[in-house]
C-alpha cells in the first residue's frame, strides 16, 4: 500500500464528469490513503454524497458549518492534514475560484487553506474550455504550483467531440500516486 500514512482530500464540483471521481476515490483507498470528499452542493446535483462516503468511509462535507461536521472548520482542519488535494472535475467556474481566490464554498476555502499540492483535473464544454479567460486562469492557477492534469480531446456531455473531457481516472490516480511517491 504505497499511500500508507497519506491523507488526500478529493474536490467534487458540478460537473456531469463528477460519476467518474469515484474510481479516483477508490483507487486511493485502494492504495492506502485516508481519503476525504468535500462537494459543492453543485456537484451533489450530479452523485449522491452517499456514494463518496460510501467509498472513502469518511463523512462526505458539503456545507462548511454542516451539523453533519466532525471539525469546527473543517476547511482549515483538513488543509492541514492534506498532503494532496485533488479537485475533479474542475468546472470553468471553479478554475475562475481558485484563480482570484474566492472561497464561497467547502473546496475553494479548503484550496485557499492548505499548502498541500493541488492537482486539478478541468472539465467543461470544448467552447468554455476555448474561451481566452479560462487559458488565464489555468496559467494563473500553474504559476502558483498547482499541477493541472488534461482535460483531454473527446465526447462531451453534449454529445460534441472537443477538448474539455476529464482525464480518465486511471490517468488523475496515476499522476496523485506520483505526486505523493515521487517518480517510479
Amino acid at each position: 500500500m504505497r499511500l500508507a500514512g497519506k491523507v488526500v482530500l478529493v474536490g467534487v464540483t458540478g460537473g456531469i464528469a463528477a460519476y467518474k471521481v469515484g474510481y479516483v476515490v477508490s483507487g486511493l483507498r485502494k492504495e492506502g490513503a485516508e481519503v476525504h470528499v468535500l462537494m459543492t452542493a453543485a456537484a451533489t446535483q450530479f452523485v449522491g454524497p452517499l456514494t463518496f462516503r460510501a467509498l472513502s468511509q469518511h463523512p462526505v462535507l458539503s456545507d462548511m458549518w454542516g451539523a453533519e461536521n466532525p471539525w469546527e472548520e473543517p476547511h482549515v482542519a483538513l488543509g492541514a492534514r492534506a498532503d494532496l488535494f485533488i479537485i475533479a472535475p474542475a468546472t470553468a467556474h471553479t478554475l475562475a475560484k481558485l484563480a482570484l481566490g474566492l472561497a464561497d464554498d467547502l473546496v475553494t476555502a479548503t484550496a485557499l487553506a492548505t499548502r498541500a499540492p493541488l492537482l486539478i483535473a478541468p472539465a467543461m464544454s470544448d467552447l468554455m474550455y476555448a474561451h481566452p479567460t479560462v487559458d488565464e486562469h489555468l496559467e494563473t492557477l500553474r504559476s502558483r504550483g498547482a499541477h493541472i492534469i488534461g482535460p483531454e480531446y473527446g465526447r462531451l456531455a453534449s454529445g460534441r467531440e472537443g477538448m474539455g473531457r476529464m482525464s480518465e481516472p486511471e490517468t488523475i490516480l496515476r499522476e496523485a500516486l506520483r505526486l505523493l511517491t515521487g517518480p517510479s
